[in-house]
């Protein structure tokens, strides 16, 4: 690979690192959210949807994760 390629993905890399502090923040107040819903709501509909929120945060966390390993692969 040549230099500017190179440097290419590594801005791609640093802008995806960026959106991923974004998206952590994000499913951290989701989570907060839904941990700190009354006992009374823990079962209703409300929750539940926190709850796939949460999961599907961390699925994408995981993914961007996936993505900078892909790129310093491709760099490596």
């Amino acid at each position: 690979m040549n230099r500017i390629r190179r440097k290419a993905l590594n801005d791609i890399k640093d802008q995806i690192e960026m959106l991923r502090c974004t998206l952590e923040q994000l499913a951290e107040e989701e989570e907060e959210y839904r941990d700190n819903m009354p006992e009374n709501l823990q079962s209703s509909e409300r929750y539940e949807k926190a709850d796939e929120a949460c999961d599907s945060l961390n699925s994408a966390l995981d993914s961007l994760d996936e993505a900078v390993e892909h790129i310093d692969e491709a760099c490596a």
